[in-house]
């Protein structure tokens, strides 16, 4: 068995800290095809170390709805899949993700180093340091007698950011039949504390159509699309409940002040807290869609739904979460974990069965923001947890 500080010495600190920068250094945002092409070309060459075959795999069909109520596609990049010991009797899945919420045209795009421990850059800790992660990770693994003991697949998409919608589906095919799965999003606190439980997360685009008429001269013929999208976000506000939260974020619709509207679109969010939850508001909207469309006499379509169902915790979970911390205190590090109201590929892996620890990436924090920061030092630290979790998970039956 492996031991940590075995491991720790196999890490190249210096060399982690130039790929993350390196990456960074390259625009990602999710709907920047050029700049994912280049992101996924480089993560490619830079895994191909790594034994196995790497495909990029075309993002799955994906529509939205537009301001003017039609369904319109939407382009993903590539996902990268690496495919390590496909036959073995045991095998892992790690995740991760090369977009970013900085589009190219936002004025946050270079890396910075605040301090000896510190750089402020554009998808520094979510996630190019979590990728970092997971080469030097495998790499420091793979040099050890118990990789060929296990099998793994890691899976980097590009679409994380806006919900993984394209990716949905390769997520739960390389999911199923996997002992255990790490993902390697930045930590929950910059102490290195893990995301625990997580609630779930749906997206709705609610196109409704009346009938436009003159403001003045019949407005009793129209039907005022925006006053049933108004009618809906309040039937819908009633509908929270201490399992879920609902959102209205934003109505598009109308025109001219003389004339009754005939087009609105709501959105809104909900943050359902468990699986009863989130099927109970289902059949909820329904009814309630149904009912307004009589009561208002216009037609109303719905778009979207729950993307990433809520990720609870059972005991096989619980014991993946107890092996890194276990790990982790063999290294030094103290490591706790916490309830999350974020979403993340997590969610998705949990929904197939496959217990997950979710922020296995680096210690970092104000992600989203331009006061994004990474503390390198965790750069490291965190390549030999996992690398030590990844030698407990092929030399033992610990789940």
């Amino acid at each position: 068995m492996q031991r940590g500080e075995d491991i720790v010495a196999r890490i190249d600190a210096a060399q982690m800290l130039r790929q993350t920068c390196d990456w960074a250094a390259i625009n990602s945002g999710t709907g920047n095809l050029l700049g994912l092409a280049r992101v996924a070309d480089s993560l490619a060459d830079a895994f191909s170390a790594l034994p196995g075959a790497i495909e990029l795999v075309e993002p799955a069909p994906v529509t939205a709805i537009d301001a003017a109520g039609n369904e319109v596609e939407r382009e993903h990049g590539r996902h990268l899949v690496l495919r390590v010991r496909p036959q073995a009797g045991r095998r892992l899945l790690l995740t991760g993700h090369m977009d970013t919420v900085f589009p190219s045209d936002h004025p946050f795009q270079s890396v910075t180093h605040v301090d000896a421990k510190t750089i402020n850059g554009p998808g520094t800790a979510d996630m190019k340091g979590g990728l970092c992660v997971i080469l030097h990770a495998l790499t420091a693994f793979e040099a050890t007698p118990d990789a060929v003991r296990i099998g793994y697949d890691v899976m980097i998409n590009s679409d994380e950011e806006t919900g993984s919608l394209s990716s949905a589906g390769l997520i739960a095919e390389l999911a199923c039949g996997k002992y255990a799965a790490l993902t390697y999003e930045p930590s929950a606190l910059p102490d290195g504390t893990l995301a625990h439980a997580r609630g779930g997360t749906g997206n709705y685009s609610i196109t409704i159509r009346g009938r436009s008429a003159h403001a003045g001269r019949n407005p009793q013929e129209g039907r005022n699309a925006l006053v049933a999208a108004a009618e809906l976000v309040l039937r819908l506000t009633r509908l929270a409940a201490e399992d879920i939260t609902i959102n209205p974020a934003k109505i598009e619709g109308g025109s001219a002040n003389n004339v009754v509207p005939d087009l609105a679109v709501l959105r809104f969010n909900i943050r359902p807290r468990s699986t009863e939850a989130m099927q109970r508001f289902d059949g909820q909207l329904a009814d309630l869609l149904s009912q307004l469309a009589e009561d208002r006499e216009v037609q109303v379509h719905s778009h979207g739904g729950v993307t990433r169902p809520p990720k609870p915790v059972d005991a096989t979970a619980q014991k993946l979460f107890e092996l890194v911390r276990d790990c982790g205190a063999e290294l030094g590090q103290c490591i706790g974990w916490q309830p999350s109201g974020g979403v993340c590929d997590g969610n998705n892996i949990a929904a197939c069965g496959v217990p997950v620890v979710d922020t296995m990436g680096v210690r970092g924090g104000a992600i989203h923001s331009p006061q994004e920061y990474l503390i390198i030092p965790s750069l490291a630290e965190r390549a030999a947890l996992s690398a030590l979790v990844l030698g407990r998970l092929a030399s033992g039956d610990h789940l």
